[in-house]
């Protein structure tokens, strides 16, 4: 899909569809059924309401699960925000193509299968604290490339990133729609106090300089954001458009769905935060989000690790919604009333 401007973007960001309440009872409905005390598999009854409703359908399925890696260049390490090298993201994505990193051993084990997007990484984003990190075509292609990498018929997506430099530009992007600057900011992949500094004064200077764009989501994200983060948000709004419940990954990740959510009250509803990463502003961003995290592992390294993780939590509660019998099945008293 190609989006002609802000405001068709803005359009399609708040005309979404409200999923299928009654997939979601007919779950719930069976789990009342089944051999365990009402409730007693918490949050994994949850679970499988939540999959049945956006898959729309009574029997949820996870045939079809995808993790999609985006990468980006960020003009911003040129601050010195990281403890990596920019040149470091083009070789993390050759590292995905060969098989040799986090992900491609997590998705392995989750029987997901995985994608890696690489979004211009020879060509970064403006540095942010000069000028405003894509224009209006730059960002809208971006998340335009994310809109599309969304195949109809998945049943589960994942999303993950690499980009040195891209927890800035997520604290960034926290800092222009939730207020506040350090409370934001950490330590990314290992920055010592003095990169911590840079990232922060980096951030106070675009949030002085776009200060009068940040008010808008979407031209915040455009000003303080990068091609991955603007090409997760495309994803996340087409698996919504076309029904596919997606597991969001750390705080870069949750950063950039973050538009979306201040769009639409409701606009993720289909998003569930896989886990709360050790990067500092995460639980506080996923609490300003109303998003509960379904892992708690102090993992920070992104590429949709986080979320591949919880893809065998989701087949576990699926696997016991479905394989269960129920006390009429299996010849079992229930709870006397």
């Amino acid at each position: 899909m190609n989006f002609a401007s802000f405001e068709a973007l803005r359009v399609a960001c708040q005309d979404l569809p409200v999923g299928d309440q009654a997939a979601g009872q007919a779950v719930a409905r069976r789990q009342d059924t089944l051999t365990k005390p009402r409730g007693s598999l918490g949050r994994l009854e949850e679970l499988v309401a939540w999959l049945a409703r956006w898959q729309g359908r009574e029997v949820p399925s996870l045939d079809r699960v995808k993790v999609i890696v985006f990468a980006g260049s960020h003009g911003v390490t040129a601050q010195g925000v990281s403890a990596y090298p920019s040149e470091v993201t083009a070789q993390m994505v050759a590292n995905f193509a060969a098989g040799g990193a986090a992900i491609n051993q997590l998705a392995r084990v989750a029987g997901a299968e995985l994608e890696v997007i690489s979004l211009d990484v020879e060509r970064p984003t403006a540095d942010f604290t000069l000028a405003p990190a894509m224009s209006e075509p730059e960002f809208l292609a971006a998340v335009a490339r994310g809109y599309e990498t969304v195949e109809d018929g998945l049943d589960l997506l994942c999303l993950g990133e690499m980009g040195i430099g891209n927890t800035t530009a997520a604290a960034a992007i926290a800092a222009a729609l939730f207020g506040g600057i350090d409370q934001w900011i950490g330590r990314g992949t290992g920055v010592d106090d003095a990169g911590l500094g840079r990232k922060a004064a980096a951030i106070e200077v675009a949030v002085k300089l776009h200060g009068e764009v940040l008010h808008d989501p979407l031209r915040a994200a455009a000003a303080v954001g990068g091609r991955e983060l603007a090409a997760m948000l495309g994803a996340t709004l087409a698996a919504r458009h076309k029904g596919v419940p997606v597991l969001i990954d750390g705080f870069v990740c949750t950063a950039a769905v973050a538009p979306l959510g201040k769009l639409h009250a409701h606009g993720l509803d289909h998003a569930i935060a896989a886990h709360v990463s050790a990067e500092a502003g995460h639980g506080r961003l996923l609490s300003a989000m109303n998003l509960k995290p379904l892992l708690d592992l102090g993992m920070r390294l992104g590429e949709g690790t986080g979320a591949c993780l919880a893809v065998n939590m989701l087949r576990s509660a699926l696997a016991c919604h479905i394989g269960m019998a129920s006390f009429a099945d299996a010849g079992v008293s229930e709870k006397a009333e």
